[in-house]
């Protein structure tokens, strides 16, 4: 196809791809999706070679969030049976990340419902933080705790964080049909906050909430503009109890084809296949590891994900192999304007480092509250028209697709690692 030529080509480049093309990808039909998931492989490979980042959740605090996010099992008013429980303390938040990096995982994330920390709340994680990396040297942790006031991601960053989450989760346009509590410049305040700090940008979005394909393409767009290093791509885990509990939207094809359009808009960054993976892509799972270079390790927030050991296996069986905590994820371009934004805290990552941007030549490659829905928190309102996947009715609850979360942080029942 010409249209998989053209957008390699650019990715190779680093190089935007026209709305047009982006809408192009999602608009393929199932007899491309193995060309289409072939030429994201292309731009993956280009960039991060057949490495797979491992990342792991820790929920600090789950459940009885103030804000009103339609998607979210912790959400104000939410009937989902999930855990709920209060701050976990650092030596039981360190011991819970250990389960993860025992499993390989390259990244902690602590996450913690509500709309955003107090200075409190800030110390506390700072503590965590420190715990973690004191048992686990050379382990990255990234902080997704909502809405941050001034100062608040300086002092993350003082505290060892490498990394801040916080999920754009869908277009300006659509955002307001999810969420009342908030708006999407908040969200956006947020990411540009963790930026400014020189903490390395985390911010994603969720499909299969009724969104038109335009608003995934909006989103997209707007997470390259902001320069994001970390792209999780969550698909809609739709908990009863939830508003959005019969938005069974998805089918592992649509998926592969967002996955792929994320990685042609952000070529050099890291795409992860995050929360609902399991739900939605099912037997496919391995076919996206061509298109991501990251994944979740184990459990989300408050659903169950898949055994640790299966997600090694399937890595390996597929022909891709962990990335060692030596490695760096980034490519050079993008890890040295990361690093020097750390360094100065000016919160940009370069010019030329923008996901996308620039014109450089491809031999210059190297081969969530939850205020924030990071991860497996898996809105906004129904489309015009919705594509009913095949293994559903319209309307349909799956509650036997959906494991809550019931073991790891938070229980005396071993995590899922």
């Amino acid at each position: 196809m010409d249209l998989l030529n053209t957008l390699v080509d650019k990715g190779l480049r680093r190089e935007l791809p026209t709305r047009e093309e982006a809408l192009a990808v999602l608009a393929t039909s199932d007899d491309e999706l193995l060309d289409v998931v072939a030429a994201a492989g292309k731009v993956r490979r280009q960039w991060f070679g057949r490495r797979v980042k491992l990342n792991y959740l820790v929920n600090l605090k789950s459940g009885l969030c103030p804000e009103d996010c339609s998607y979210c099992s912790q959400r104000l008013g939410s009937k989902a049976e999930i855990l709920k429980y209060t701050w976990l303390k650092p030596e039981e938040a360190s011991q819970a990340a250990a389960a993860g990096v025992a499993g390989g995982a390259k990244r902690v994330c602590l996450v913690a419902s509500g709309r955003g920390p107090t200075d409190r709340d800030v110390d506390r994680v700072g503590k965590t933080i420190e715990a973690i990396k004191e048992q686990n040297e050379g382990i990255e942790v990234c902080a997704c705790l909502g809405l941050l006031s001034d100062g608040q991601a300086e002092r993350l960053r003082d505290a060892g964080a490498d990394a801040y989450n916080h999920n754009l989760n869908t277009s300006e346009a659509t955002y307001g049909a999810i969420t009342k509590t908030h708006t999407y410049a908040d969200r956006v305040d947020t990411v540009q906050k963790a930026h400014a700090a020189g903490l390395s940008a985390c911010s994603g979005l969720i499909a299969g909430m009724g969104e038109t394909d335009e608003d995934l393409v909006d989103v997209v767009f707007s997470l390259r503009e902001l320069d994001a290093d970390s792209v999780p791509v969550n698909f809609l885990i739709p908990f009863e109890g939830t508003p959005l509990a019969k938005e069974w939207n998805l089918t592992p094809q649509r998926c592969l084809r967002i996955l792929a359009m994320a990685r042609f808009v952000c070529p050099d960054v890291e795409v992860r296949l995050a929360g609902g993976r399991e739900v939605h892509l099912r037997s496919l799972q391995p076919l996206a590891l061509h298109v991501v270079n990251s994944i979740f390790l184990g459990d989300y927030l408050t659903s169950e994900g898949q055994a640790g050991q299966a997600d090694l296996d399937m890595i390996a069986d597929a022909g891709f192999e962990v990335e060692g905590a030596g490695t760096s994820t980034l490519p050079a371009h993008r890890s040295d304007a990361a690093a020097a934004a750390a360094a100065g805290g000016c919160g940009s990552n370069g010019g030329a480092s923008v996901c996308g941007s620039g014109a450089a030549p491809a031999d210059d490659a190297q081969a969530a509250g939850c205020g924030s829905a990071c991860g497996g928190c898996s809105g906004h309102g129904p489309a015009e028209e919705k594509p009913v996947p095949a293994q559903a009715e319209a309307g349909e609850v799956r509650p036997e697709l959906v494991a809550v979360r019931r073991r790891g942080a938070g229980t005396d029942i071993a995590p899922n690692a």
